[in-house]
């Protein structure tokens, strides 16, 4: 049950991948764009002509609502309202969202209708161009999918630094930013909806044939990217409160560095070397070597309150550690940048704004003045173990809704 094929990229023309995605806060692999499917075909002599009709009128809004997207989604600038009957973010999610409870009926108490019709589906960071499967589980997969790619370009949105009311610099208003830290929750809950849910469903040949961008690894490295941008946010605006200590700002670095290692240890072994997959692999490095800076530069502050020459020896380290990731990171983010589709970053806000200007200039101090103190010889060279906390930002715990009432009383005829 539940066939499936691929097409090779040198088949295709299908994907939609602009040159330049413009200023990115949050990385989003492009938008999974679905076929046309005719359900009366595969189902017209199984179902009520009202549940054919229902589920034919659903997606095919959304292939119509997702080509008029794919190319546009990732753009870093553009108009929130719709023109001519265009979609919006907004628009596409309540179209997948009134989707899902209908087409979960193909799948109610175990049905045959669920390997019935074929799903297919454009890949972006496949090789293969696109993936067909009989299974309607691959459908629900893909749709959770696309409802989180679409609140990360949300968050995305959210956090492009606007001109300000007075006119000066730009930047990201405290709304936009708490606002975005919902939004990365739901889109965590999205995907590990899919991973406590929709997995479960599959063989291990489907898992083993399901394209790289649905492969768990992939999912689960997405949930967990979402979660670190998350706490990513909480830090700025805790850098940005007088109230925050610098206990408080460890450990949410200390935490941004467990997802972000989370995250690659998921995908690093993946064979995301196509297209968006080579940028999404170089993100998750990016923001992994940022974490660690942040995490070692307020571990090493801490550090220097003590009163021991231990303790000072341990401190510049840290701050040590932190100058290279710091450095480190550049390299990388410029990497990402440069990857295809080029894309920009600007440091006009946030959390590593802040610490770009503080790691090197605390770091050279603190070097300055303990090695006035002490010899060189007992300056402590190999960075401390960072403190290790648990992980307190989870994702929202969506659950897939109930079946659609068209299938109430619905006799499926022989299969």
């Amino acid at each position: 049950m539940g066939c499936f094929a691929s097409t090779p990229k040198e088949a295709g023309g299908n994907r939609r991948r602009p040159s330049n995605i413009g200023d990115v806060s949050v990385f989003v692999p492009g938008l999974r764009i679905p076929k046309p499917v005719d359900f009366s075909q595969c189902l017209g002599d199984h179902v009520s002509k009202t549940v054919v009709d229902r589920l034919s009128a659903l997606r095919t809004q959304i292939v119509v609502m997702v080509g008029h997207e794919a190319l546009t989604v990732t753009r870093s600038r553009r108009k929130s309202a719709t023109q001519h009957g265009g979609s919006t973010l907004a628009d596409l999610q309540q179209a997948l969202e009134d989707y899902l409870p209908v087409l979960l009926g193909l799948v109610k108490d175990g049905s045959p209708l669920q390997h019935k019709i074929q799903f297919s589906w454009v890949n972006q960071e496949d090789g293969a161009e696109e993936t067909a499967m009989s299974n309607a589980w691959y459908e629900i997969l893909s749709v959770l999918h696309l409802m989180a790619m679409l609140s990360l370009s949300q968050a995305n949105l959210l956090l492009l630094p606007r001109i300000s009311a007075d006119g000066y610099q730009p930047k990201v208003s405290d709304e936009s930013r708490r606002a975005s830290v919902d939004v990365f929750l739901k889109a965590a809950g999205y995907l590990d909806c899919a991973v406590r849910h929709v997995f479960p469903q599959f063989s291990a040949e489907m898992r083993r044939n399901l394209p790289v961008d649905l492969a768990e690894g992939v999912i689960r490295a997405l949930s967990l990217q979402a979660l670190g941008q998350g706490v990513d946010i909480q830090l700025g605006m805790a850098i940005d409160s007088a109230k925050a200590t610098l206990a408080v700002k460890r450990r949410l670095a200390c935490e941004m560095v467990k997802y972000w290692q989370q995250a690659q240890d998921n995908i690093m072994n993946l064979p995301l070397s196509n297209g968006w997959g080579e940028k999404h692999q170089l993100f998750v490095k990016w923001k992994y070597v940022e974490a660690k800076a942040a995490a070692y530069y307020y571990h090493g502050l801490i550090l220097d309150e003590g009163n021991t020459e231990k303790s000072h020896g341990m401190a510049i380290a840290a701050l040590q550690a932190a100058d290279e990731y710091l450095k480190e990171s550049k390299k990388a983010c410029e990497a990402f940048n440069m990857a295809p589709p080029q894309s920009r970053n600007t440091l006009s806000w946030g959390t590593m704004k802040y610490l770009s200007e503080k790691i090197p200039k605390d770091t050279a101090s603190k070097v300055r003045i303990n090695r006035d103190l002490y010899t060189h010889e007992k300056i402590i060279e190999t960075a401390p173990t960072l403190p290790d906390f648990a992980l307190a930002l989870k994702p929202d715990e969506y659950q897939l809704p109930a079946v659609h009432s068209c299938w109430s009383g619905e006799s499926i005829n022989a299969v």
